[in-house]
């Protein structure tokens, strides 16, 4: 696994915006596994352009709630298609052609900012949910996922995503572990995987 510093100051979800960025073209097909506020499935709808799809999952009704506002108010909601439910039901709520055809999955973990501090995302679901998104990876696509420490379970969550980035078969997926400038135990951390 690659380990970078981060391009300072960009966040990191800034970061994983610009990593998944590069591999999205128009009429491209993408997943925001985690809606949460909609800042990246608003970015995902607004970058595959009016012929390309967007797929967002959540379990929580205030991200839903939000996430429409956004797209909404932006004339995206035509592009996207928002599941009500956890990301480890993907395989079962996108459509069959999807598998092996999507040029972009977008994670960040932890909780919903402004929500309820209570409802994280969990490793075992968050794993399936990655086993997931790399059978979905066509080739040349990028999976981003922003880790967060500094929450109850974050920290076993991480150590759990970097162990499932480790058994990658390196012949077929890149792997880069980007730390944050922060230089904190709790700081973020960016994890990048590109579908060779």
């Amino acid at each position: 696994m690659d380990n970078t510093a981060s391009e300072r100051p960009k966040s990191m979800t800034t970061l994983a915006q610009a990593r998944v960025r590069s591999a999205l073209r128009p009429g491209d097909w993408a997943i925001d596994a985690t809606i949460g506020n909609g800042n990246d499935v608003f970015f995902l709808a607004h970058t595959v352009g009016p012929t390309g799809k967007v797929y967002g999952f959540d379990i929580q009704d205030l991200a839903h709630a939000r996430t429409n506002i956004i797209l909404g108010e932006a004339g995206l909601l035509a592009r996207v298609k928002l599941i009500h439910t956890g990301h480890e039901q993907m395989l079962d709520e996108l459509p069959r052609d999807w598998p092996g055809k999507v040029a972009a999955v977008m994670f960040n973990l932890g909780y919903l900012p402004r929500g309820d501090k209570g409802v994280i995302t969990q490793p075992e679901t968050t794993l399936r949910a990655l086993d997931a998104s790399a059978i979905c990876l066509k080739r040349g696509g990028v999976l981003s996922v922003v880790m967060y420490q500094g929450h109850l379970g974050g920290k076993n969550e991480t150590l759990a995503v970097k162990e499932w980035a480790k058994q990658l078969p390196p012949h077929d997926y890149a792997v880069e572990l980007i730390q944050s400038g922060q230089f904190t135990e709790d700081a973020p951390e960016l994890l990048v995987v590109s579908k060779q």
